[in-house]
């Protein structure tokens, strides 16, 4: 289904006239309505998160207290109601907060599988669920929320060996068409943004997202710091999308202490907005780089933060290769189901380096990344491999083509990069 288009949300736009800039400007406007109007639900549910279900439903057998927690509008309440649930409460909508004004009440006197939208809204609630599921084996919660680094302190100190956490992004290239995977790449995985009519109104979406992320979200998770000093800091922080942070860099251009990066960094890596991955520590008389490197978890959002405003100017932009970086390699995190914690990188002082770096069944491997046609080894590579004792090596394009390079080094187009994980 062709979703660059449109003409799905409003077909009479072909017929109309730019003859001036009110027309212009009118165009818009009818755009933006048309927008607004357009039933994304039909085609959002086309789009099967099976992975993430399957795994959502093995919890939910699992454990009292499932929580799904992920970024705002990244499709956690339509995954939510894809389970058969008894009872649906949404804390952002008036009439579910009233109704659990007296939540104990309520709650204590229904069984079955019961949803808490916006759970960060009622914090003590979590005090309630502690509670009640020790006393109600015939009831389940699930949970969810956008602040993830409340959602868990709460989980872990209130309703520790009750809980557990399933995290959820926007859309992966497991749950999309293959075909649309440089759409994927260029407007990001939030729903909204990936199956926008066009261009225009995803880049849009995109924006106002994160204004509403800076000037409502931050404040609304406790957090008192100026929309606009995030919002700089977080475009001085894609300029490090791919790169190894330098805090005492980013203070000085900022004027604020090393240690308030720190706390900005947390923030945004919190809120799922930043992924911070750590080297890897071998014994070894080489110098190690053992700083993190930081990348945009959202590659719609690194765009819109690095004002990329179309895709033919992303293919002369010097982070042209950088933004790859960061798409694919949070593709093979995130399709991998295993804990960000499993995934590091590896740097020498002399240069040499693995982009991405795991170990599984005692081998290890790792993962390049290479905006080209026909992708090498180069020495870096083969200094890390044989330092490292990788099992294999994969380096990952944009191409089609699969072909290896030695025994242990291929090539891997960004379309097969789940046989990384299923071989067979």
């Amino acid at each position: 289904m062709g979703l660059g288009s449109g003409r799905k949300a409003a077909p009479f736009l072909d017929l109309y006239p730019f003859s001036s800039d009110e027309d212009l400007k009118n165009y818009h406007f009818i755009l933006v309505y048309s927008y607004l109007i357009f039933d994304y639900s039909s085609i959002i549910n086309k789009i099967k998160r099976t992975r993430i279900l399957t795994k959502l439903d093995q919890y939910l057998d699992y454990s009292p207290i499932v929580a799904i927690l992920g970024p705002r509008q990244c499709g956690k309440t339509t995954l939510s109601r894809e389970v058969n649930y008894d009872h649906y409460f949404d804390l952002e909508n008036p009439r579910d907060q009233a109704r659990l004004e007296n939540a104990q009440l309520v709650l204590e006197q229904l069984t079955g599988l019961v949803v808490i939208d916006e759970i960060q809204l009622r914090p003590e609630i979590f005090s309630l669920l502690r509670v009640l599921s020790d006393q109600q084996e015939s009831t389940t919660y699930l949970i969810l929320g956008s602040a993830s680094r409340d959602l868990m302190r709460q989980g872990n100190q209130t309703l520790a060996g009750r809980i557990v956490f399933l995290y959820l992004n926007g859309f992966n290239l497991d749950e999309i068409d293959l075909q649309n995977w440089s759409q994927l790449w260029w407007r990001g995985g939030f729903p909204r943004a990936y199956l926008a009519p066009d261009e225009t109104l995803s880049r849009k979406w995109i924006e106002d997202y994160i204004s509403t992320f800076l000037e409502r979200d931050i404040p609304q998770f406790g957090i008192q710091i100026p929309a606009a000093t995030i919002r700089r800091f977080w475009i001085m922080l894609s300029h490090y999308h791919g790169q190894v942070i330098n805090y005492s860099e980013l203070g000085r251009s900022l004027q604020i202490s090393d240690n308030t990066i720190r706390n900005y960094l947390d923030i945004l890596e919190s809120t799922f907005m930043v992924r911070v991955l750590r080297p890897w520590f071998t014994n070894t008389s080489k110098r190690l780089v053992k700083s993190p490197k930081i990348y945009l978890r959202d590659s719609g959002i690194f765009h819109s933060l690095q004002s990329i405003s179309t895709k033919e100017t992303l293919q002369s932009h010097p982070k042209l290769g950088a933004s790859w970086e960061g798409f694919a390699l949070e593709q093979i995190i995130r399709i991998s189901n295993k804990p960000d914690s499993s995934f590091y990188y590896w740097r020498t002082q002399a240069g040499a380096e693995i982009d991405l770096f795991w170990e599984q069944d005692g081998k290890r491997y790792g993962v390049e990344f290479k905006y080209s046609d026909a992708p090498r080894t180069t020495r870096s590579m083969t200094i890390a491999m044989q330092d490292l004792e990788l099992e294999h090596l994969w380096i990952v394009y944009p191409g089609k083509d699969y072909y290896t390079l030695s025994e242990k080094a291929s090539v891997l187009g960004i379309t097969d990069i789940s046989t990384i994980w299923n071989p067979h």
